[in-house]
């Protein structure tokens, strides 16, 4: 019997011709602990079954069971990539439940620390996207660059990582002059490196072939899946929390939301890298503007909840992050719910990898930039 056509539907494949392959849930290309269930007829995809829950740490539930600041720690471990984004709308939603004004010069720190975590995120993302595809060198790049951001974050805020530095009211530390010089240097070293990322990727016909065409998420499917960030923006749509629903001073500065063309997995790394300029230009204005004043209100350690609900929402390195808090008049929340960008953007896999060849699903999967523990809350 001879073996049908590739492009032959899936259901009128002999089923001798169709074996499943686990992809994790420790596996590299997955970026966490996620287990993706393949279908496969020979090198072409016939179905894809994520599977979450294997770090699930019931971050949510925990919220409920102790008072608003004890939970500050917790938002750090969801996206300990790019956390900052998370904490920002933790202590924003609680700010505006209890009608407490933060300081201007505190919300420009809040927003230089936001976005060197957002750059990063993107260096990090960068390096580990052309590993998945085979490439070495340019993780080298991303990780000296981004050595440079973490060592200005560690010196605000105490941790490398999982930094805990904002506070309802304010931040923990001021940004004095030799900070703000160190972080002047980085922004013009960052700059003179785009060029070499320019030759080192953008221009290079391997990640062209292994990019172009690939993965392309449409903007209706990015739109029915509740996609957000740069998956979105890759897809020709300029939704960005920042521009659309304006919230710390964001209103005040000028930058652009990088769109892409076509939805392909190299135009989620244009987005990307032009994000990461556009963040640069985002700090040099806060720097240029910053106000004098206190980095942080006089809040009462304890703040009772008034009854009712309401949300919050930030744009982080991956989309969309909400938080949403129920409270009953005491200072524990009685619920509160994380909107993860991750688990809207990783949905969309299922319909968008079915045909292609097995090599592009690991190139697509990367392009979607998920970090797991997001979803695993």
């Amino acid at each position: 019997m001879s073996e049908p056509a590739p492009h032959t539907p899936a259901a009128t494949r002999p089923i001798h011709y169709r074996y499943f392959m686990n992809l994790g849930p420790q596996h590299p290309s997955t970026h966490g602990v996620l287990r993706v269930v393949i279908g496969l007829y020979g090198e072409y995809v016939l179905s894809i079954e994520p599977v979450i829950g294997y770090g699930h740490r019931m971050h949510e539930k925990m919220a409920q069971s102790r008072q608003w600041h004890a939970f500050l720690p917790n938002t750090s471990r969801m996206d300990y990539a790019c956390c900052l984004p998370h904490q920002q709308c933790y202590v924003s939603l609680i700010e505006q439940h209890a009608g407490i004004n933060v300081p201007p010069r505190a919300e420009y720190i809040r927003v230089i620390t936001v976005e060197l975590n957002r750059i990063v995120s993107h260096l990090l993302w960068l390096g580990a996207f052309l590993l998945d595809l085979g490439a070495f060198t340019p993780i080298l790049y991303c990780f000296d660059d981004r050595e440079q951001a973490l060592d200005i974050l560690e010196h605000l805020t105490g941790a490398r990582i999982t930094h805990c530095f904002f506070r309802v009211g304010g931040v923990l530390a001021d940004i004095d002059e030799a900070c703000a010089e160190r972080i002047r240097s980085f922004i013009a070293r960052l700059r003179s490196r785009f060029a070499v990322y320019q030759k080192l990727v953008t221009d290079n016909i391997i990640f062209i072939k292994r990019t172009r065409g690939i993965g392309i998420i449409t903007p209706d499917m990015a739109r029915r899946y509740g996609a957000t960030g740069p998956v979105l923006r890759g897809s020709g749509i300029a939704y960005d929390v920042r521009r659309q629903q304006p919230y710390s001073v964001y209103r005040e500065f000028d930058f652009d939301i990088p769109t892409g063309t076509t939805g392909d997995c190299f135009d989620r790394y244009a987005v990307r890298v032009e994000e990461m300029r556009q963040s640069l230009r985002i700090i040099e204005q806060a720097l240029d503007r910053m106000p004098e004043g206190s980095i942080r209100a006089d809040v009462p350690r304890r703040i009772p909840l008034h009854a009712g609900h309401r949300s919050f929402s930030v744009e982080g390195a991956r989309g969309e992050i909400t938080y949403y808090l129920v409270a009953d008049g005491s200072d524990i929340p009685y619920r509160l719910k994380v909107r993860s960008p991750c688990f809207s953007n990783l949905s969309l896999l299922q319909e968008l990898g079915e045909g292609m060849l097995f090599a592009d699903l690991i190139a697509t999967l990367g392009s979607l930039d998920l970090v797991i523990p997001e979803i695993d809350r």
